[in-house]
């Protein structure tokens, strides 16, 4: 095994579990950009990178009582099954429309994370809760499906937006990234085009930062990390959305 990919598969585990996301993406970007891999070939290894630190991860935060089981579950019920339909379907969807797509999407999140975030006064109960879940869990649903994607941008960022802080919510992301992932990966792994050799490097080095994670965050003061990473997240969010499109 490569010592420095076990390195990055590590920092990589930390940040992404400590920031709610699944990692796919930015071990598909890894992989395709830095080792040259296909991205078919990109899309299977992320996912089999992801879901082992997803899986941790989400044990740690269940053990901390983060996780909101409820919304969790909300979110569950419309993004497995759009996993599977997004799965089926990726062989008919261009490439081009696809990107535009999650590029507004996540454009869009992130707006709206800022303006909940500076704009809004007071903590209002969010009216349609379930509805509102139940659609960012669809979208995430399809982003890995398609793409081999762990589906994060939508899941943290809906759950901000439905108003929980951000440790709960980089908690039950985790949480629902692990049904998403399991799914997207199951299918991925049919095609049977992974690359171990690079996958077991970076999941080692993974799995060890998402069981660091949770321990982390719970020495972290909540209210500032609710200050300053949510406003980060949009921000991230909507750089990434243009990103797509440049």
């Amino acid at each position: 095994m490569s010592i420095s990919l076990i390195i990055i598969g590590f920092l990589v585990g930390l940040l992404v579990i400590s920031t709610g996301g699944g990692g796919a993406a930015i071990y598909l970007g890894l992989l395709t950009s830095v080792f040259g891999l296909a991205p078919a070939v990109a899309a299977s290894t992320s996912l089999v990178t992801a879901f082992p630190s997803l899986l941790v991860g989400a044990y740690g935060h269940y053990r901390t009582g983060q996780i909101h089981f409820k919304v969790g579950n909300q979110m569950l019920m419309t993004a497995i099954p759009a996993t599977i339909v997004g799965a089926l379907v990726a062989p008919y969807i261009s490439s081009i429309a696809y990107t535009w797509i999650v590029a507004v999407i996540l454009t869009g999140l992130g707006i709206q994370i800022l303006i909940k975030r500076f704009l809004s006064h007071g903590n209002h109960p969010v009216q349609h809760q379930g509805i509102q879940a139940a659609i960012y869990g669809l979208i995430s649903g399809i982003m890995v499906g398609v793409a081999g994607l762990s589906g994060g941008g939508p899941i943290i960022a809906g759950l901000l937006v439905l108003g929980l802080d951000m440790l709960p919510a980089t908690a039950t992301s985790a949480y629902v990234l692990v049904g998403t992932s399991l799914v997207g990966l199951l299918f991925h792994l049919s095609a049977n085009n992974i690359n171990w050799s690079v996958g077991l490097s970076l999941m080692v080095g993974a799995v060890v930062g998402a069981f660091c994670a949770p321990r982390l965050l719970a020495k972290v003061d909540a209210a500032k990390l609710n200050a300053y990473v949510k406003p980060f997240m949009g921000v991230l969010l909507i750089i990434m959305g243009l990103r797509m499109l440049v």
